[in-house]
């Protein structure tokens, strides 16, 4: 009896042993399923400076290659640039390699003028639509411009598919108005509405230089595509600052405009935003420069986010 008990306790040990076996592989699958679906995505949002401006020891041939190495560097899966003119275009697209491009000129919808390019990852994501609108009260209309903007501005986005995961989202790149107060607050009620007409129940991630303190709330635009200090209101649309989500007591040197001097005491007016839908997983301020010199007038902005 003892010797039939202890053979039958032995098979018990044994299948529970091929249980967890199991348990530990399917669980490992999943996890590792799991952890491919959720690759985090990088995001940089970079003002380049337009390359026809007279800087001197600044200008544009001088400081092109420091400003490629910076991109690199962070190896961006998504790379929404403002003050691209078309020279500038053609440069990044020749030396980013495996990166796709979307923009067009503000002045003429085509090749003309600043362009809000975006640069994505093309192996990692599929394009399955894009388009352009502008700052305006008819943002359809080619180089259109309303309110007080002292110049035309544009939108640009692009729908895409992540290659992993299946999951697909939407990514808008703009450069609103250093000018018009009115044409801010205007703007950025404008690419709320485009956003929901557009991306629908789509996640999204939003880059841009606002041209506005990010933490000088007043009415202006950060306030309207946050919603920050006002309650909300049924189906309206809140984005989330990555920078403060991980950064959420505000800092000296913050800035992000430096005029090439280096200098971050100033506002911090670049941002990448998301909507719901998305986790913030890290954000930064990327401060490169070589025997004093920077890549751009401003610093370019980094985020690291996931479904």
């Amino acid at each position: 009896m003892r010797a039939r008990r202890a053979g039958l306790t032995g098979s018990f040990v044994l299948l529970a042993l091929i249980i967890a076996a199991v348990v530990v592989i399917c669980l490992s699958g999943v996890e590792g399923c799991q952890s491919a679906q959720d690759t985090p995505l990088s995001v940089m949002s970079f003002n380049i400076r337009y390359g026809t401006a007279p800087d001197g020891d600044d200008a544009w041939e001088l400081r092109r290659d420091l400003l490629l190495e910076t991109i690199l560097a962070f190896d961006p899966d998504l790379l929404g640039t403002q003050e691209c003119l078309q020279l500038q275009a053609e440069f990044l697209q020749a030396r980013l390699p495996g990166r796709s491009f979307v923009g067009v000129g503000r002045d003429d919808g085509r090749q003309a003028g600043e362009m809000c390019a975006i640069f994505y990852r093309g192996d990692r994501l599929e394009e399955l639509d894009a388009g352009h609108f502008w700052l305006s009260e008819t943002p359809d209309e080619v180089a259109s411009k309303s309110w007080d903007a002292a110049l035309t501005r544009i939108v640009s986005w692009v729908r895409l598919r992540d290659r992993e995961s299946g999951r697909a989202f939407i990514f808008f790149n703009t450069h609103f108005d250093h000018m018009g107060q009115v044409a801010r607050r205007e703007s950025a009620a404008l690419l709320l509405q485009k956003i929901q007409e557009i991306a629908g129940d789509l996640p999204c991630i939003v880059t841009g230089d606002f041209n506005a303190d990010a933490d000088l709330l007043g009415d202006g635009p950060y306030r309207v595509l946050l919603g920050v200090n006002r309650p909300p209101s049924e189906g309206e649309l809140r984005l989330t600052d990555t920078y403060r989500a991980v950064h959420p007591r505000r800092a000296a040197g913050e800035g992000t405009f430096n005029g090439f001097t280096g200098d971050a005491s100033g506002p911090r007016i670049d941002w990448i935003l998301t909507s719901p839908g998305w986790k913030v997983l890290d954000a930064g301020i990327d401060r490169t420069q070589r025997d004093g010199r920077y890549p751009s007038d401003h610093f370019p902005v980094t985020a690291v986010v996931g479904f």
